[in-house]
Formats: C-alpha cells, structure tokens, sequence
C-alpha cells in the first residue's frame, strides 16, 4: 500500500499557515549591588544658577561649595550602618561621584561622607510623639 502524503514543512523563509504571536518584551533589569559603605543619593538640582540680571552661571564656572546639600537615599551598600533606603542624608556636593543610572544623574558617595541622617518625612511625621514647643 502506498503511503500517504505527508505535510511538507514550510520551506525557508516562509513562514506556516498560522500567524505567530509577537514574544513578550522581557525586562532584563540588572540587579546593581553596591559594594562596602557606598551610597547612591538622589540630589536635588543640577548645580546652576542664574544671577540677579537673568545670565546663566554653569556649575562649572562657580568655585568649589562649601555648602551642604540634602539627598534621598536610593542605594545602600551591604556594610552602610546609618543610613537605609528613603531615608534623608546631608552631604557635600564635591565629596561623591557623579553617576547616571537608568537616565538619572545620581551621586555616589562613602558612609563617612555623610554628615547627618534623617528618617524619610512621610514616616517621621506619623510617628512622631507630640512634646513640649518652647
């Protein structure tokens, strides 16, 4: 008995009777782990200013601050003992690194760059006791 035909597969470059569904887009977001006492702080501005006439200084053309700057914590590193994440840090601009993650200028700075912590405001103001006002 002779066999039946049997479906050939689709040749190269041509694709089978039925549409194929579009893959899902896959997230692949890596995982960044910091490294010691490191911390990445959101810092608010960009460091230029304008003068009382309306001309633009860039951060390039002011000297050095010497003023404090306050940031969110976005990233801790494993061995950070006074800071955790949302949390409120108070640094100075020039002893961290500029970094640019997922589009974002960031700064990276070391635990003992760190002046002062504050817990984040949305969890201080619930759990704060009322005391005495002076």
């Amino acid at each position: 008995m002779p066999r039946a035909a049997e479906p050939k597969p689709p040749a190269k470059g041509k694709t089978a009777s039925k549409p194929r569904k579009p893959r899902a887009a896959k997230s692949v977001e890596p995982t960044l782990r910091l490294t010691g006492d490191r911390l990445v702080v959101r810092a608010p501005g960009n460091g230029e200013r304008t003068s009382a006439g309306g001309l633009l200084i860039p951060a390039t053309a002011m000297p050095a601050p010497k003023r404090l700057s306050w940031g969110d914590v976005t990233l801790i590193g494993p061995d950070v003992r006074v800071a955790k994440m949302g949390d409120r840090v108070l640094f100075l601009p020039t002893a961290g690194l500029e970094v640019e993650l997922e589009g974002e200028d960031l700064v990276l700075l070391r635990e003992r760059d760190v002046q002062a912590v504050t817990e984040a405001a949305a969890s201080t103001a619930k759990d704060r006791a009322p005391g005495q006002y002076l």
